[in-house]
């Protein structure tokens, strides 16, 4: 971290820092950053990226929680779908181009997230990816709320099952790590509980909508003042039947009976016939999925005009086919969580280094060699697991040359150039500047660093 240009640049407080320089520190945030994500000592790391994170905080970029612009949607559908991207390879690069698209089409209403099974194979804790994002809308120049998002914050049945109280632990604890590094919009997936064994709908959804209020309640109890957490669930596994309205109806009333605090959830996921990453075929390819459109207008009106949520959320749309996005505003969903056709952009560009793909398929074929179906191909095996290779390589992507990592960038931007006109969010800076109104949180830190 050059210390030089941080001390001409800014001013440590006891409760954060003052910026001096803007432009010193966006000249200098690509080294900051790239110290700050591979130092070696963690204490020594975390103190590095909460610095970045106040850094930014003190630019004009600040975490928020997106409930105000959520509250508007359940009152009126403002006729636009919120895309939840996650982020799992070239972080801050990726973040990078999503903030240029952003600034480009005036769109405020973008979700940043990684999910908890991303955190362990992206090797992204908390901390780093907020401090990450942070990062990419400071070299952006890009000033206002930022939605960092936990994603499917699952308990994981098996685990359940084995020792209840220990997963469920766990899941506060990552909650609890998440709000710290700000983390201020929160996705509970207690669904994988659901009891379908049991007769009455209630019931089946008994065990979702009790863990997913006891999660909450532990959300709501560490969220800092004046902030209230955008808190989602969900009722139905995604790959499985579709979901019904009997079933959003028993998961939300339960909740509502059961949940103590007076602000619930903002938004609930659903399933309409999408499987996370997409089914592939046996030569690589990926087949044809068709949403149930129907279902998922008549289930987020239903959430809208009965519970006050914003409306539904989709998973695993990110492989869909271009021509289905426009149907999410068409049918009222409120967002849409994007993952596995960035990852596809990379990983397939043909400007990423053929040797350099191999080294990660490579990689995979020996690491995850346990992981293959006897059933699958190669090209299955390879496509389900590809993921993985990000995290415990991450310095090797990082350190692809610019004459690499631009021109994928490229192509990334202009995909969520076409999401976002789909999606409709271009222009929503304005109704985002009246519906949330972020809170800078004071957080300490080291001045050591500077020293």
């Amino acid at each position: 971290m050059n210390m030089s240009v941080l001390k001409k640049a800014i001013e440590t407080r006891e409760d954060g820092v003052e910026v001096k320089d803007v432009q010193g520190i966006r000249a200098a945030m690509d080294d900051l950053v790239y110290d700050a994500v591979f130092e070696q000592d963690e204490e020594n790391k975390k103190a590095k990226l909460l610095l970045i994170k106040e850094i930014a905080k003190a630019c004009g970029a600040v975490p928020a929680s997106i409930q105000g612009l959520y509250d508007e949607m359940g009152r009126n559908y403002t006729g636009f779908t919120v895309p939840a991207v996650n982020i799992r390879g070239l972080a801050y690069d990726t973040a990078k181009a999503v903030f240029r698209k952003m600034l480009e089409s005036k769109a405020g209403a973008v979700i940043f997230e990684i999910a908890r099974s991303e955190i362990g194979y992206t090797k992204q804790r908390p901390l780093e990816f907020s401090a990450v994002i942070l990062a990419a809308a400071v070299k952006e120049g890009y000033q206002g709320p930022v939605f960092i998002q936990g994603d499917h914050f699952q308990l994981v049945k098996k685990n359940y099952i084995s020792d209840p109280q220990a997963e469920t632990a766990y899941v506060k604890g990552l909650i609890s790590e998440a709000i710290e590094a700000e983390f201020y919009n929160i996705d509970i997936d207690a669904s994988t509980l659901v009891d379908l064994s049991v007769p009455s709908m209630k019931a089946q959804q008994r065990p979702n909508f009790e863990m997913t209020s006891a999660l909450a309640e532990h959300v709501r109890q560490n969220q800092p003042d004046g902030i209230d957490i955008s808190i989602g669930g969900e009722i139905g596994e995604i790959g499985a039947k579709n979901s019904t309205p009997d079933e959003l109806r028993a998961f939300l009333q339960g909740l509502k009976d059961t949940f103590i605090s007076p602000k619930g959830l903002s938004k609930i996921s659903v399933q309409t016939g999408t499987s996370h990453g997409g089914v592939v075929l046996s030569d690589g390819s990926l087949a044809k999925v068709k949403i149930d459109f129907d279902t998922l207008k008549t289930l987020s009106e239903t959430a809208r005009n009965e519970y006050g949520l914003a409306g539904c959320v989709q998973h695993g749309a990110s492989t869909l086919p271009e021509d289905a996005f426009n149907m999410f505003p068409e049918t009222g969903t409120a967002e849409v969580h994007l993952a596995t056709g960035f990852q596809n952009i990379i990983y397939d560009s043909k400007h990423l280094p053929s040797g350099f793909r191999n080294e990660m398929y490579d990689f995979i074929r020996t690491e995850c060699a346990k992981e293959k179906k006897e059933s699958q191909t190669d090209e299955q095996f390879i496509y389900g697991c590809r993921k993985k290779a990000f995290g415990p390589n991450k310095k090797k992507w990082w350190d692809l040359p610019e004459n690499v990592r631009q021109p994928i960038m490229q192509e990334l931007e202009e995909k969520f150039a076409l999401l976002f006109t789909k999606l409709k969010v271009g222009g929503t800076v304005d109704i985002v500047g009246k519906t949330v109104k972020p809170v800078v949180v004071k957080k300490r830190i080291s001045k050591d660093l500077l020293n």
